[in-house]
């Protein structure tokens, strides 16, 4: 059952599309008044800016609203996300992202038109206080932090007189920002992203306590599942995917998630065959990685570099690679091994196609290390975006959101198989 009733105002208001602030300036007053208005507080509202609200709403959903659905990107890195999500019919309408070189890539490979309603903000945890300044939306989206939450027993805290829930066992977090926004907002669906460890974390503490806040206290129905990158790119990687409902009648099965038969593709696919040689390891470099691996080897630990092949499928690649590369080095005949480029990297990821450099990189190597080794692989988000396409919709219907009578979604060829050199 939905326990936030919501007033005619605020209703129209989602129906237009509108955020607080652009609701304020088209009626005329402040947002502080909005805000009661939404709520159902204070004076009894104007009929003719409720006319004016209700002719605008009416307007933008005769339209069609061709896009689909609107959805938020929070935690966005790069946009790995928000890509899947355009593609089966979304349209951004806010983005959170603290990271001043994750922001400058992510506005050169997603500009927006000067009169275009899109918030591109910093810092999400401001925004968690207002959360109604965050534009209406339909599909929430996440690759939020993990972060350990400081739980103490419920009956404690009641013989104390003290809240429990969100309020209390993940404050201080960023997930507790990220159920406060999903608290206020009460989208039909949502997406969170976040490393598989997520499940063991802290002993399982931190995952119950998410899945206890999504499902208990916000009351949706939640799904979740660990998938692998594998079957899409050359790169061992893990992540868990959690998609939530509003509406409990929705069904959706991971188990139906549209996965590559056969095996997958290797590094041979993704790797130039003419590299700028500052990407070899210094002889100093690589004698310290072969130093180090020694060591740990003498003393049975499996610490050190990693070597692969065009015809292997490289590790995890982190935000650290940076440093050294050692993760994943790539051999080269009759000289040191060297690191990926960045433009590799890029298709690692699934953020381009082997052969293609359509995706842009105003940054350092540096940085664009960083940025790709905190990325989500795209082809999987693609997978579960399409996957979750249909229930969108029907989740929308259900809240009594409009839903285009026709969506023209445009869902990428499938891939064939790709080959090592």
């Amino acid at each position: 059952m939905d326990t936030h009733p919501r007033t005619e105002f605020a209703e129209l208001m989602n129906r237009a599309g509108l955020g607080l602030k652009e609701a304020a300036e088209m009626l005329s007053t402040n947002e502080r008044t909005v805000r009661r208005h939404m709520n159902g507080e204070g004076k009894r509202i104007d009929a003719l800016k409720i006319e004016k609200l209700r002719e605008v709403a009416n307007s933008r959903c005769a339209q069609g609203r061709p896009e689909g659905f609107r959805f938020i990107d929070l935690f966005a890195g790069v946009g790995g996300i928000r890509i899947p999500f355009e593609e089966i019919g979304g349209r951004c309408v806010f983005t959170a992202e603290w990271d001043r070189f994750s922001r400058e890539t992510y506005k050169a490979n997603f500009p927006e038109p000067a009169d275009s309603e899109h918030v591109c903000a910093e810092d999400v945890r401001p925004w968690a206080v207002e959360p109604e300044k965050i534009p209406a939306h339909d599909v929430l989206l996440a690759g939020f932090p993990c972060q350990p939450f400081s739980i103490a027993g419920v009956s404690k805290k009641n013989a104390l007189g003290r809240p429990h829930g969100f309020m209390c066992d993940t404050q201080g977090t960023l997930f507790y920002d990220l159920a406060k926004i999903i608290d206020h907002h009460r989208p039909p669906a949502f997406l969170l992203e976040n490393v598989k460890n997520l499940e063991r974390h802290d002993g399982g503490k931190t995952f119950a306590t998410i899945i206890n806040v999504l499902e208990n206290e916000l009351g949706y129905r939640v799904f979740y599942r660990v998938i692998s990158s594998t079957p899409w790119v050359p790169q061992k990687r893990e992540r868990i995917f959690i998609v939530g409902f509003k509406d409990h009648s929705v069904e959706f099965d991971f188990d139906q998630l549209a996965v590559p038969e056969g095996d997958g593709p290797t590094l041979g696919s993704i790797l130039d065959k003419e590299v700028d040689p500052k990407y070899t390891l210094t002889q100093h470099m690589w004698n310290y990685l072969q130093g180090y691996k020694e060591k740990h080897r003498s003393a049975g630990n499996g610490f050190g570099y990693s070597l692969f092949g065009p015809k292997d499928v490289a590790r995890t690649l982190s935000a650290r690679y940076y440093k050294d590369g050692s993760e994943i080095l790539i051999e080269q005949k009759g000289n040191r091994p060297r690191r990926l480029t960045p433009r590799e990297c890029a298709r690692l990821m699934g953020f381009e196609k082997p052969g293609k450099t359509d995706w842009k990189i105003p940054v350092s190597d540096t940085q664009a290390y960083r940025q790709f080794g905190n990325a989500v692989v795209v082809p999987v988000v693609r997978a579960v975006a399409q996957l979750m396409q249909p229930r969108i919709f029907e989740a929308m219907e259900l809240d009594g959101r409009k839903v285009p009578d026709t969506v023209q979604v445009q869902l990428p060829l499938p891939e064939p198989g790709i080959a090592a050199e």
